[in-house]
């Protein structure tokens, strides 16, 4: 069944060393442009059932499968229902419309079908079970819902721990009454990270006790500054997906075997949750929290947060300041719907976020930029990075084009998050890929971007930086905010 588009609109202002770059925001906006002019539109309801029975849900609207033009609905969904799914997450997707698009859709999330990869995802390996695409009216879907765990409170009192796991250290603080402790000269009673290299190691014990001892820390040094007191609540961050503090997909443990994973590594926070002596516990994905972190220093919700590091981290908090336990992983949801767009080598699918907002987006830009490394290999990405960084402090203008190129991409795929993530008040943007002049002019053609194609967002939209002292405690000190049955 051919799914390709038979339009592509071009940007206006084209990422310099990537002119193919077709932006995907520009691309649904047409289909819906064309389908409003057809006087022969349908609705279609789309929503996503993950773990616990939470609903989210996305409307739209396609040309009627009488329409001649029919066939241009197969591509718009395809992408849209990709980019749902590593929005929300979900094992069971409901298709309210054209019983031929749930028909297209159950034949892509199939066995051999061209979404194999997120079927076997999504099913098997995050929710554990048989990933399903059901059939009915618009009306009969479900309605969105929060559920458990969806809020956060921010006006607690006591003693918290936060903590944040990443692949190079450990940072753990200590939080009292909804703010960092501090000692009496104004410095933290603990916000620290330790140094720790979890990628090799194979044994689960060994990451327990890494984890446990920056916690047991903690608490002694609760108990140091107020005899007697308790801790009331942990929070933790980290890279991966986490269904109800059960580890689902997680770098931290790629050391680990698999034929272990559900034994020794799924339940391992709950074991820390019981080494701590079982006081209420919240494990979230990094990027919500960053988001968290970003709402509490903005005192605004509406934070839309993307780290450009290693891959590309992404997070929401909504209006009300809540996390709404969506996955948000934006590196795998298709932002270039160029047929072809840069490949994953994970996902094997193309056009995905991860290579136009992280080092792989630099590293995949260097040759096309006349630059060249012989004394770095490819997979040597952080130092490649470093490199750029020392070319574009230079004055060299081909770091200049690099940099220019990610800031258009940047613009483009802002305008495509808020249409997904509403409201959308505040881009909070950190990671390395930000750090220096390069993170300057990036920040300076995306809002070129905004300006000059999507004006409405500019009145509404920010980019937000956090400082450095945000940056060291921030995170750990929001993620103590996470628990709330404290």
């Amino acid at each position: 069944m051919d799914v390709a588009w038979d339009y592509l609109p071009e940007p206006r202002l084209t990422p310099e060393l990537d002119p193919e770059f077709r932006p995907a925001v520009l691309a649904n906006r047409e289909f819906r442009r064309r389908v409003d002019a057809s006087g022969a539109a349908v609705p279609l309801v789309l929503a996503a059932e993950r773990d616990r029975g939470r609903i989210s849900r996305y409307e739209t609207r396609i040309f009627n499968p009488a329409h001649p033009d029919a066939a241009a609905n197969l591509p718009y969904v395809e992408r849209l229902v990709k980019f749902l799914l590593w929005q929300f997450g979900g094992w069971k997707l409901y298709v309210g419309g054209p019983a031929e698009i749930a028909a297209f859709l159950q034949s892509c999330y199939a066995p051999g079908g061209r979404r194999q990869f997120d079927y076997e995802f999504w099913g098997d390996t995050v929710y554990s079970q048989a990933f399903t695409v059901l059939s009915c009216r618009p009306e009969a879907v479900p309605p969105a819902t929060l559920g458990a765990g969806g809020a956060v409170a921010l006006d607690w009192k006591g003693w918290r721990i936060g903590f944040d796991l990443g692949a190079s250290d450990r940072k753990v603080a200590v939080v009292k009454d909804g703010r960092l402790a501090l000692k009496a000269d104004g410095t933290p009673l603990l916000s620290e990270e330790f140094v720790w290299d979890p990628k090799p190691q194979s044994d689960p014990a060994w990451h327990y006790a890494q984890i446990l001892e920056i916690l047991k820390l903690a608490e002694r040094t609760i108990q140091q500054a107020e005899p007697g007191a308790t801790v009331a609540g942990i929070g933790g961050s980290s890279a991966g997906v986490y269904v109800d503090n059960r580890v689902r997909v997680a770098s931290l443990f790629r050391g680990v075997p698999r034929s272990c994973f559900e034994v020794d590594v799924a339940p391992l926070f709950k074991r820390v949750q019981a080494g701590m002596g079982g006081v209420p516990f919240r494990l979230e994905n990094d990027g919500d929290v960053t988001a968290l972190a970003g709402a509490i220093a903005l005192r605004d919700g509406a934070v839309l947060g993307l780290a450009m590091g290693s891959s590309l981290a992404a997070g929401y908090v909504d209006g009300e300041r809540n996390i709404a336990g969506w996955v948000n992983e934006l590196a795998f949801a298709p932002v270039d719907y160029h047929p072809q767009a840069a490949r994953d080598e994970w996902s094997g699918d193309s056009g995905v976020g991860a290579n136009y907002f992280s080092q792989q987006a630099v590293g995949r830009l260097i040759s096309v930029a006349g630059i060249a490394m012989p004394d770095l290999p490819a997979e040597a990405l952080p130092k490649r990075l470093v490199r750029v960084q020392e070319l574009m402090a230079a004055g060299d203008p081909r770091a200049r084009r690099i940099y220019t190129t990610i800031g258009r991409y940047l613009g483009y795929t802002v305008a495509h998050y808020a249409e997904f993530y509403q409201p959308l008040r505040h881009i909070e943007v950190l990671g390395r890929v930000m750090t220096g002049d390069g993170g300057r002019l990036i920040l300076d053609e995306a809002r070129n971007v905004l300006g000059s194609e999507f004006p409405e967002l500019t009145r509404r939209l920010s980019f937000y930086e956090p400082d450095e002292r945000e940056k060291r405690h921030g995170q750990a000190a929001a993620a103590a905010s996470l628990p709330l049955s404290c």
